[in-house]
């Protein structure tokens, strides 16, 4: 749903790209909270999976494919604020280095894929794990649902976004019927890819996993005929300092695998936006690309003859500018928050 330049005008592509901007400044400050020594490395690698992953476009109907969005995967991962700038590095890489999306409508794609669907996808996740019992089984179950219902919200977001400032004069109702009719079915691979990770670092790290704290409900023993709490264990040693590096190496090298060799499989065929655009005219007045000369413009690398080799060495790069600019840009959000945490801790003291 990569929106390109010339399908929103620009004065409705400057105002998405400011509230754009105002919702990254309030995930800026979320962020410093749900990062910590675990999860803060994680985080760049959530998005360059995320970049990976979205080079794998799947099938969903003749003509047409989709491709994982991401932002219910990275919110429930790592949680939403963080969620938020995951899928926003993603966008921003894929936008100067790979042509894909328009610069001036990083705005608006910031908006539509990465704020609405993370929280679509959080509000609902949330919503079902409060009412379903705690189990990794009910917290994969929440994760297809919010992840399905996160993509067809993106297409409602974009067909809004449309209506107010489309550069074509289409029937507003044709549009949406259209998005929200093949997204959908995109929705559904999103689900299913969302569901499949959740669950998998579940199995090995749940720990790890923003959405899945508190999980366990504690131990109840019958005393005298009534439940009481069971003393809590004692770990063997603090969760906290259980090693992540394996973990995240396994990730990196999954990640790499995806968009170096596995993507060259993935389907051609025009994704839900790209198809719905040429169908109903929406495309008429695209502009070309401002880094339609990158090197890496279409993801492939300029002046490599072979297709599988240039597609899998951009996959490769990006995926490893993607590891590397996230984690960069986390590592100073945890930075600052450091200072902030003592200091509450420090007048927590205080007030004690």
């Amino acid at each position: 749903m990569h929106v390109p330049d010339g399908f929103i005008d620009p004065p409705v592509s400057a105002v998405a790209g400011v509230v754009a901007a105002g919702a990254i400044a309030v995930s800026l400050r979320g962020t410093r909270r749900e990062l910590d020594e675990r999860t803060a490395p994680l985080a760049g690698l959530v998005a360059a999976f995320i970049f990976a992953v979205q080079m794998l476009n799947f099938p969903v109907a003749a003509g047409t494919s989709g491709h994982l969005l991401g932002g219910a995967l990275a919110a429930i991962l790592v949680g939403p604020y963080t969620g938020v700038l995951c899928v926003s590095v993603v966008l921003l890489m894929q936008g100067v280095l790979f042509a894909d999306g328009g610069l001036t409508a990083l705005g608006v794609n910031v908006l539509d894929m990465g704020i609405t669907t993370t929280a679509v996808a959080y509000a609902v996740f949330r919503g079902l794990t409060g009412v379903l019992p705690k189990s990794r089984r009910s917290t994969t179950a929440a994760s297809f649902v919010a992840a399905l219902l996160s993509v067809p919200a993106a297409a409602c977001v974009f067909t809004l976004i449309y209506w107010i400032g489309g550069t074509t004069d289409i029937p507003i109702g044709k549009v949406l019927t259209a998005m929200v009719g093949v997204h959908v079915l995109i929705g559904i691979g999103e689900a299913v890819i969302t569901a499949l990770t959740v669950g998998a670092v579940l199995a090995v790290r749940p720990d790890l996993v923003h959405g899945a704290r508190g999980l366990t409900a504690p131990l109840k023993l019958r005393v005298d005929g009534a439940l009481v709490d069971a003393p809590a264990r004692q770990p063997v040693a603090p969760v906290a300092a259980r090693s992540t590096r394996g973990f995240w190496a396994a990730g990196l090298v999954t990640a790499l695998v995806l968009a170096g060799f596995v993507s060259y499989y993935a389907s051609s065929s025009p994704d839900g936006l790209e198809k719905v655009a040429a169908d109903q005219g929406i495309d008429k007045k695209t502009e070309e690309h401002a880094a339609k000369d990158s090197p890496l413009a279409d993801y492939g690398v300029k002046d490599v003859s072979d297709a599988r080799l240039s597609g899998g060495l951009a996959g490769v790069i990006g995926v490893g500018a993607t590891v590397v600019v996230g984690s960069g840009v986390f590592y100073v959000i945890r930075r600052r928050r450091t200072p902030d945490a003592s200091a509450g801790a420090a007048r927590a003291g205080e007030t004690v």
